[in-house]
């Protein structure tokens, strides 16, 4: 999504395995942006205090009636949050960090944060449906085990009321803007 919005960057595993983690007695949206500043931070940790390049992390969950929802671990708990998912609505979050290190201050670092958010709706999917989902495959690595485009695309019965982009992973609509401001000095 950045490539197709013209944003320069070069990308990095941060080694952040956020499915460890355990959320504790903060808000989904608190929670999600502390794992995107996880990300950053972890990404920043590996350039060098002198290196200016800003690093993006970024995360996104889903909140299914205050339940923090995020990606499945395996085929059942795929079949589980898809099951779970169906019939209904729920709020997906994205949170974005970028952190920098501060020029003037050589052990300080700078940081903006940015949430945005976008309710979906799912429609009746059949097991079978799931089931033939599930084997495919293709909810790995996606919070609630979809991805917005290839499930509209396939078909599904879903919807979106807000940013699409939120969904997939990146809020393109605010983000471009919202980087210029984060990286101003």
């Amino acid at each position: 999504m950045l490539t197709e919005a013209g944003i320069p960057h070069d990308t990095l595993d941060a080694g952040v395995d956020d499915g460890i983690l355990l959320q504790g007695r903060v808000t989904p949206d608190a929670w999600v942006l502390a794992l995107a500043y996880l990300k950053a931070r972890a990404g920043l940790a590996r350039l060098a205090a002198s290196d200016p390049t800003p690093v993006l992390g970024a995360d996104t969950v889903i909140d299914k009636a205050g339940r923090v929802i995020g990606q499945p671990r395996d085929h059942q708990h795929a079949r589980e949050i898809i099951h779970a998912l169906r019939d209904g609505s729920h709020r997906v979050i994205t949170g974005v960090a970028v952190v920098t290190h501060d020029p003037t201050v050589p052990t300080a670092t700078r940081r903006a944060l940015l949430l945005d958010a976008a309710t979906v709706t799912l429609g009746h999917i059949t097991d079978h449906d799931i089931d033939r989902y599930v084997q495919s495959e293709s909810w790995r690595g996606k919070a609630g085990g979809y991805n917005f485009s290839e499930r509209h695309a396939a078909g599904w019965p879903i919807t979106c009321d807000g940013d699409p982009t939120t969904v997939m992973g990146l809020p393109m609509t605010r983000l471009p803007r919202w980087l210029q401001t984060a990286l101003a000095p």
